[in-house]
């Protein structure tokens, strides 16, 4: 059993307004459990699901999404002034990995930091700057080319072959209440050259990706925390089942599958980087090659880092907060077959994971549910209440659109299709539909499920 420094709080920091966002619930259920006292400084309502844990210490005012720098270390002052001891201080989100990332030397006063360079989060979460991360670190990537013209924009879909994936370099500058999408599938040059065009309202470069369709095995992850010698300790290599939307989201349904070729490739990557902390990284294999490619490189939890939590209770978040405050790491204790379930994204399998349940310590082995705990039922029943509403709220928008009369026909060289970020309900990056588990066939998948953003 781990044995944390329960002196020492932790707080977790959320910039994006989902409140879906089971990654965050996991990280105070895994360290709550353990004696530690967890804050969450997160844009959450009265009603969040979050809130509702037994394992929450207190709630902060986040920062608002778009926050400058010195807003978010303003904000981060306040809590520290208010914890009054240092913390563990752990992003939940890219922008606040980011954020943490440039004000590093800033907060280190007050918080405990992994010993990051400066601009590497940044670095690696640039869709541009990955490529050239990859080349240098001889990653599988896909074929990534980067337009500096509109003209260039239609040389390169002619180049890479339709379809293409198209990439926001840097997707947490994508402004929101616009029809921008981080991703987007792209048909024709002439939507490529459309989209180049917005360059500057999105806020960063656009990259044409060769695409890589997705099928059964070929989308896999691999978490992990980089100590501070460099070691990558906790994690693994894990398998998507399920995602959501299909086939370009995250993981409904994942399963832990070691896979020792990709996870010397990663620890190769982070020792050619000298990263330290938590990562998440999400692969695609190239069905031509059989090589794994990168697609993406999170600088923070992946939101279901919990499926790696191993058989001497070490997780990616217990494995920052030992590291921080100078205690032992125990050695890996993996759990192959280990399941993932995020019961709103795939509640026939959350079905069927507590119909067959067993008793405690055995099922906790075996599989975990994003939500429901036994020793902490409130956040399940308030997660069912919200998502209820919105779904209903989907539904009926979708019925009023509808009955609306139809417009003049939009051509197709102009409609970018776009991909949806998994999980947040309203606004860009909302999920596309409301029923994850209803059939469909692959024909009748849209462009959005068929791009990969992992």
């Amino acid at each position: 059993m781990l044995t944390l420094d329960t002196r020492v709080p932790a707080v977790l920091l959320r910039i994006d307004r989902n409140p879906f966002h089971h990654g965050t619930l996991g990280a105070v259920r895994s360290l709550g459990r353990a004696g530690v006292e967890v804050h969450v400084a997160a844009a959450e309502s009265a009603e969040s699901p979050v809130r509702r844990s037994r394992y929450l210490h207190q709630t902060h005012p986040p920062p608002p999404p778009g926050a400058s720098l010195p807003e978010i270390a303003a904000v981060l002052r306040r809590i520290s002034h208010r914890v009054a001891r240092p913390s563990v201080l752990i992003p939940m989100d890219d922008a606040g990995a980011l954020a943490i990332g440039r004000l590093q030397k800033e907060l280190s006063a007050t918080y405990l930091l992994p010993d990051q360079a400066s601009g590497l989060a940044e670095r690696v979460a640039d869709k541009a700057t990955l490529a050239q991360v990859c080349a240098a670190a001889g990653i599988p990537h896909p074929v990534t080319l980067l337009p500096r013209t509109a003209a260039q924009a239609a040389a390169a879909v002619r180049h890479l072959g339709l379809p293409v994936v198209a990439k926001w370099s840097r997707p947490w500058l994508v402004p929101a209440g616009t029809d921008l999408r981080s991703t987007v599938l792209v048909r024709s040059a002439d939507q490529a050259q459309e989209l180049y065009r917005r360059s500057e309202e999105a806020g960063s470069r656009l990259l044409l990706q060769a695409f890589l369709p997705d099928g059964p095995g070929r989308d896999w992850f691999v978490h992990g925390y980089a100590d501070r010698t460099g070691a990558v300790r906790g994690g693994g290599s894990g398998r998507k089942h399920r995602s959501w939307p299909r086939g370009a989201g995250l993981t409904a349904v994942g399963e832990w599958t070691p896979e020792p070729g990709l996870r010397a490739g990663v620890e190769r990557l982070i020792g050619t980087l000298g990263y330290r902390g938590i990562f998440d990284l999400d692969f695609r294999v190239d069905p031509v090659t059989g090589e794994h490619c990168l697609l993406d490189f999170n600088p923070r939890p992946g939101a279901q880092f919990r499926l790696f939590a191993d058989g001497a209770d070490l997780d990616v978040v217990r494995a920052q907060h030992l590291d921080m405050t100078h205690r032992p790491l125990p050695p890996a204790a993996v759990l192959p077959g280990r399941s993932f379930v995020v019961e709103n994204y795939s509640p026939l399998a959350a079905v069927r994971v507590l119909l067959t349940a067993g008793p405690a310590s055995t099922a906790a082995h075996r599989r975990e549910l994003a939500w429901h705990a036994r020793d902490d039922m409130a956040p399940a029943r308030a997660m069912w209440v919200l998502w209820c509403r919105h779904v209903t709220r989907r539904l009926l928008g979708r019925l009023r659109r509808t009955a609306r009369p139809a417009g003049p026909p939009r051509g197709e060289d102009v409609r970018v299709r776009m991909v949806r970020q998994a999980g947040t309900p309203d606004g860009p990056g909302r999920a596309a539909d409301a029923c994850p588990d209803a059939a469909r066939t692959d024909d009748a998948r849209t462009d959005d499920e068929r791009a990969s953003s992992c």
